[in-house]
């Protein structure tokens, strides 16, 4: 690329920095990120964290090289990065033009990689802080590095950062091997730990400044310590010239950061950062209806007829009761599906439709029931239904409510005198709705399907029309079924289809995108029943997702006062043919009949259809601060055994940041690229975008491109998600909604 000299960018950079003296202020809340999507000078870390939770992206480039990333600050010292890289020209001067072979096949190399970094000292008066990190840590190494930074704030609008790389953050001016020499790195089918090589071999001090020029323009300026050897070097992409890098950057919202940059004295760079904090909720929240005021009861001594506990005998009062209640809880989509009292005692059964929350659901039911109860009636039980099983129940005083309406701790104090516990496996109807069995439930609306990290492109995607149907045949049986059709997108693009020694079960994705138009994504019928007083039990038949159908049985045991559950599930499936339609027959073109004798797929002629029993033990953790852990141990789709670990960090307002890691009996070789199963897992309330209350969400896994080892079917409605928020420390992390 050329560009202009150094010396004629300068007025320019001048003319930016008075034109920002009157930019609009955006208060700088956060440190700033780096081209690589962490937090850093330009090309170089810091040891500067983001806020606590912050999730942000990065898109950036300069020269042949462009970057994009997910950042997640896990904790408050404590972040990862997920990062998808791609340098063009990778070939171009190799001089193996035109038939390239092995790494040297590429245009444009594309490479995935993950990052971790700890903040091992917070500044303070005198020290700085300092961070330890570990870059492309887990991956073909391409860009594998290893450093420790400290940074001090000087003045208040100027920092600075001084560390020592290793790895490719080692290459420009080494100053020596403190800890050894590096191993040189076995790729293999990449995706392994690199554990011999951190820390290891030469390195090289880099540094830099930044200087708050004011609340919306930052001029950054740093020496790198990475030499670029491969890309400049051996392959000569781009020109490096200098390690010293210059760049401006400017916060043009809360939520927006964008920079250019004048990068190894010849190249021009650009960045745009985006940032989400799970903590807020976007738009300043949901709009919902105004919660019914506590209704408090008159006095015994000057109302004593109101507290005659008669009414109980009215063969109708518990219609009458049900139907009351119903009309107040009607707007917030909680029905009420039975009720039953004695003269003192009322315990309504509810079903959550919309409300994100469940303790918000019990605090308005509970607030309602002032309104309607008899005056005699002290003592509320509130039981959550979910798909026809009472899953807890939370006892509350009556009078407490009355007492804390307007107690500036109301909150707290209400928490401490209230009971959460399990319910029986079936409850006295009492007086319960007739007219809601059968139900009917549908919806159309837009739909996007992304695949990712294929060797051909970064992203692709499909666009179009889905139809969700749920029909609610008695209390737990329930059938289901989403239809979709795709408008427009360039999934039938036919990414590199690897040799293959495992059954195709998900590397086959192409296939059912490009076959599947309209598709019969699932149907099926499910059955849900309480088994014990803390024992689930589900049951499902049919078109269970896009790719297999079959039987799926779980039982899950969760305790409603303890932090783990337990969980079994026991799977016989058949995949489905590509169009997904009803049948399960296999073309022979998504196999390699080449390849065979790997753990799914031991014959070497094309299977018609594949069958498969799979399953799983599962056990669940709740860490303080919102950690959740999940492991599953047991036999995976195309036939290994392995298990899962999962860890998520879930927020009060429904964001939820996870990642998982699977290891199986397959061999690095018979996986393929990426040697095991990992990857980012993100699920966002759709109420963080509408600003209206309901129980939708988004959900999306960021994982190098599928294979095959480690795959668990995608059955929908697992017991564990579906009634975990309902136990004691779901309802207790979410509390402060109660009286919202």
């Amino acid at each position: 690329m050329t560009v202009t000299p150094l010396k004629s960018v300068r007025p320019a950079v001048l003319a930016a920095l008075i034109a920002g003296l009157a930019a609009p202020v955006f208060s700088q809340t956060r440190p700033s990120l780096n081209l690589y999507g962490s937090t850093g000078l330009i090309d170089m870390p810091s040891a500067d964290v983001q806020p606590d939770g912050m999730l942000s992206i990065t898109s950036s480039r300069f020269g042949p090289i462009s970057r994009t990333t997910l950042n997640f600050q896990i904790s408050e010292r404590l972040s990862g990065s997920f990062r998808f890289l791609g340098i063009r020209d990778w070939n171009k001067n190799v001089g193996c033009l035109p038939a390239c072979t092995g790494i040297d096949a590429f245009d444009t190399y594309y490479d995935r990689s993950f990052d971790l970094r700890y903040q091992i000292l917070k500044e303070g008066k005198y020290l700085p802080s300092v961070a330890i990190g570990l870059q492309d840590f887990v991956g073909t190494g391409v860009i594998a590095g290893e450093y420790i930074v400290a940074t001090k704030q000087l003045l208040p609008n100027v920092k600075v950062s001084a560390g020592l790389g290793w790895g490719r953050l080692g290459t420009n001016s080494p100053i020596g091997s403190p800890f050894g020499s590096r191993p040189d790195l076995v790729v293999g089918s990449g995706g392994n730990f690199n554990f011999g090589q951190w820390f290891r071999g030469p390195a090289a001090p880099f540094g830099g400044v930044e200087w708050a020029i004011n609340d919306a323009w930052t001029f950054k300026a740093e020496y790198s310590s990475d030499a670029y050897a491969e890309e400049a070097g051996a392959r000569r992409t781009f020109d490096r010239r200098s390690p010293l890098n210059l760049g401006l950057e400017y916060q043009y919202s809360e939520l927006v950061r964008l920079g250019a940059y004048y990068m190894y004295g010849s190249e021009v760079g650009v960045a745009a950062h985006f940032f989400l904090n799970p903590k807020k909720r976007s738009g300043g929240g949901i709009i919902v209806s105004a919660p019914d005021s506590v209704a408090v009861r008159p006095s015994r001594q000057s109302d004593p007829d109101a507290w005659s506990s008669e009414w109980v005998t009215q063969t109708d009062a518990g219609d009458i009761l049900r139907t009351n209640l119903g009309k107040r809880l009607s707007d917030d989509g909680i029905q009420v599906a039975s009720i039953s009292y004695n003269g003192s005692t009322a315990q309504v059964r509810i079903r959550n439709t919309i409300i994100d929350a469940e303790a918000q659901a019990v605090g308005r039911t509970a607030r309602a029931m002032t309104n309607v109860m008899p005056a005699s009636v002290e003592t509320f039980e509130i039981v959550s239904v979910v798909n026809g099983m009472p899953v807890s129940k939370v006892t509350v005083r009556r009078s407490d409510l009355e007492a804390l309406e307007f107690d500036s701790l109301a909150t707290a104090k209400l928490l401490d005198r209230v009971t959460i516990s399990s319910t029986p496996v079936s409850l006295n109807d009492g007086a319960r709705e007739t007219e809601t069995y059968p139900r009917l439930t549908w919806s159309v609306g837009p739909y996007a399907r992304l695949r990712l990290f294929d060797q051909n492109a970064p992203l692709k995607a499909g666009v179009g029309i889905q139809a969700n149907a749920r029909y609610e045949i008695t209390p737990g049986l329930i059938l289901s079924g989403k239809v979709t059709k795709q408008l427009v997108g360039n999934l039938d693009d036919r990414p590199p289809i690897p040799g293959r020694k495992l059954q195709p079960v998900r590397s086959a994705n192409y296939f059912y995108d490009s076959l599947g138009d309209p598709a019969i994504e699932t149907l099926s019928l499910s059955f849900y029943h309480k088994l014990a007083p803390e024992v689930y039990g589900r049951v499902s038949l049919g078109y269970l997702e896009r790719m297999f159908g079959g039987i799926s049985t779980e039982v899950l045991w969760m305790p409603t006062n303890r932090r783990w559950a337990i969980g079994a599930e026991v799977n016989y499936v058949a995949q489905r043919a590509p169009d997904q339609q009803f049948g399960f027959n296999l073309p022979a073109e998504m196999f390699d009949t080449d390849a065979c004798g790997g753990v799914g797929q031991p014959a070497c002629a094309a299977p018609s259809s594949y069958r498969v029993l799979t399953g799983h033990v599962s056990g669940y953790y709740k860490f303080d601060s919102g950690f959740h852990a999940q492991v599953d141990v047991g036999r995976y789709l195309a036939g290994d055994l392995g298990a899962t670990l999962s860890i998520n960090r879930e927020f009060e307002n429904g964001w939820k940041v996870g990642a998982f890691v699977t290891k199986t009996n397959v061999s690095s070789a018979d996986f393929g690229s990426g040697s095991f199963d990992k990857g980012i897992t993100l699920e966002i309330p759709f109420s963080a975008f509408s600003g209206k209350p309901t129980r939708e969400v988004r959900s999306t896994v960021l994982r190098p491109f599928g294979r095959d080892g480690g795959q668990r079917l995608d059955v929908e409605g697992r017991l564990y998600g579906t009634v975990r928020d309902y136990r004691q420390d779901g309802l207790t992390e979410q509390w402060g909604r109660f009286w919202k």
